[in-house]
């Protein structure tokens, strides 16, 4: 059977790789949401004219918006469908994109409701992060614990 912490990081897996690729299509695509995506188009505006930096470098709002959709369909389709350390990285990634559109709302005034989604799909991206990078040999230490214990009380028994 399946370890509680293996159960945690599949779901979270499964459930933030399939919010990524949703996110990431409607700001790639109005296909799923006409009103969603004209809102992003809005938003990514707002941010490059906040940036002037960016316009210097050659990247427009169009641009932003494509790359940061980009990364997100792609890193939500490896958390969602690929195993091992490359969940890892794909999750360091979107964390740093979820910074990034922190940033961007902090930058342009936007109300906490407006962003409220970026903190704590951050946190979960964060927290699944924390428990895929904990060390595997606990369970061992436990167990070497119970061990010790176990001969404690056997030496305790001998004894009496």
């Amino acid at each position: 059977m399946a370890s509680p912490r293996t159960i945690t990081i599949v779901a979270l897996s499964f459930a933030l790789g399939i919010f990524f690729v949703f996110m990431g299509t409607i700001k790639l695509t109005p296909r799923l949401s006409k009103d969603a995506y004209s809102e992003m188009k809005r938003a990514y505006k707002s941010y490059a004219k906040a940036l002037p930096g960016l316009k210097k470098m050659g990247i427009s709002s169009v641009l932003l918006r494509k790359i940061i959709g980009s990364l997100e369909v792609g890193c939500g389709v490896v958390l969602t469908l690929v195993p091992g350390r490359p969940k890892d990285v794909a999750n360091f990634l979107l964390l740093l994109v979820m910074l990034a559109v922190l940033f961007f709302h902090q930058l342009v005034g936007d109300p906490l409701k407006r962003y409220a989604h970026a903190l704590v799909f951050g946190i979960l991206l964060t927290c699944r992060l924390l428990i895929a990078r904990q060390s595997e040999d606990r369970p061992e230490r436990e167990e070497s614990r119970e061990e010790h214990i176990n001969v404690q009380e056997k030496n305790k028994v001998k004894k009496s």
